[in-house]
């Protein structure tokens, strides 16, 4: 009983963190795109703008939601939900720092097939709103989802199998303890080739993945309004952008986890335990944020890709890289190289 409690208490700190996160998350990226634009970003609601995120949460909650006469109204209802669920669910899994007290259940043995089943569920929720909507934008947003997620899932999952091989375990735990916590030189993505190579397209693909510039061909203002928001307002809409957000955390805290070490770093070893966890923790959350602030780098300087460049760029350039960096690693491994 006592594991139980322990469980759902983690859950829900976990739940409430990335909740406050996705609302911080937009704050950022508005403040550090404004900035490279030489603009301020928010700054009059609350000092700083540090409360802009809590004013628009009130305005989207208490704005009227639209539900168009000919959707399909149980499906309609239930595609934000099936969009955010899986974002928070990828969670579950992920070592947030050093020893039990900061993890959840990331010590399990097939937690990479949990975060690969995870994340081919997420599309659904998008596909869904598009079809449900009654509407030919909105359709084809769902359309172009779907097709865009099929393209380029393949090369996430070769990414995962390298990080697997790499590491000779499925457990995301086990994936940091074999990158050497404290050693830097024996984070993945500096074992050249193949661990950059994975690292590099788990990064591309975690950018499809999200449907952020410059692969968010699935709300292409120009070409589909809005796409498979089109006909979405009020909390059910905000349901849509907190999937986009919480998920930004949970691949950048993956790609950490995969790529960078996840908790580990200098000293973290060599300290009494509360100090290492906290210490941990913090390495954490710095790797995360640097991992989000490149993505919202490529969204204010890359322009968005031609819909046909995209699939061509998934089918014709990722995969082959990524099968042959699968086979590239079993041979160095079985060369006795890593």
């Amino acid at each position: 009983m006592n594991t139980f409690l322990e469980i759902i208490l983690k859950t829900l700190v976990v739940t409430l963190v990335a909740l406050t996160g996705f609302a911080y998350l937009t704050l950022l990226e508005r403040k550090f795109i404004g900035r490279l634009q030489a603009r301020y970003g928010p700054n009059r609601v609350g000092p700083l703008g540090l409360l802009q995120p809590l004013a628009e949460a009130l305005k989207l909650i208490v704005k009227e939601s639209v539900t168009p006469e000919k959707v399909d109204r149980p499906m309609f209802f239930l595609a934000p939900i099936l969009a955010v669920v899986p974002a928070l669910a990828l969670f579950a899994v992920i070592p947030f720092g050093k020893g039990p007290v900061l993890q959840l259940a990331s010590n399990v043995n097939v937690g990479m097939l949990y975060v690969a089943a995870v994340l081919g569920t997420a599309v659904y929720g998008i596909a869904i709103a598009g079809w449900s909507s009654n509407n030919k934008y909105a359709s084809l947003g769902g359309l172009r989802a779907a097709a865009q997620v099929v393209s380029y899932e393949l090369a996430m999952g070769l990414s995962m199998v390298t990080v697997v091989l790499l590491a000779g375990s499925a457990s995301l735990d086990g994936i940091v303890q074999a990158q050497q916590p404290g050693n830097i030189l024996g984070w993945n993505i500096l074992k050249v080739p193949v661990g950059f190579v994975a690292a590099s397209v788990f990064a591309i693909t975690s950018l499809a993945e999200l449907a952020r510039a410059p692969y968010d061909l699935v709300d292409a203002e120009q070409e589909l309004t809005a796409g498979y928001i089109t006909e979405y307002s009020g909390m059910k809409f905000a349901l849509f952008f907190m999937s986009e957000y919480i998920k930004m955390i949970a691949l950048s805290a993956l790609f950490a986890t995969f790529f960078l070490g996840g908790w580990s770093g200098p000293f973290v070893n060599s300290l009494a335990s509360p100090v290492a966890e906290i210490l941990s923790l913090i390495y954490f959350i710095i790797k995360v944020l640097a991992c989000l602030l490149l993505m919202v780098l490529v969204r204010a300087t890359l322009p968005r890709l031609r819909y046909d460049k995209l699939m061509a760029f998934g089918w014709k350039m990722l995969l082959p890289v990524s099968l042959v960096n699968v086979i590239v690693t079993a041979l160095m491994i079985l060369l006795g190289i890593f």
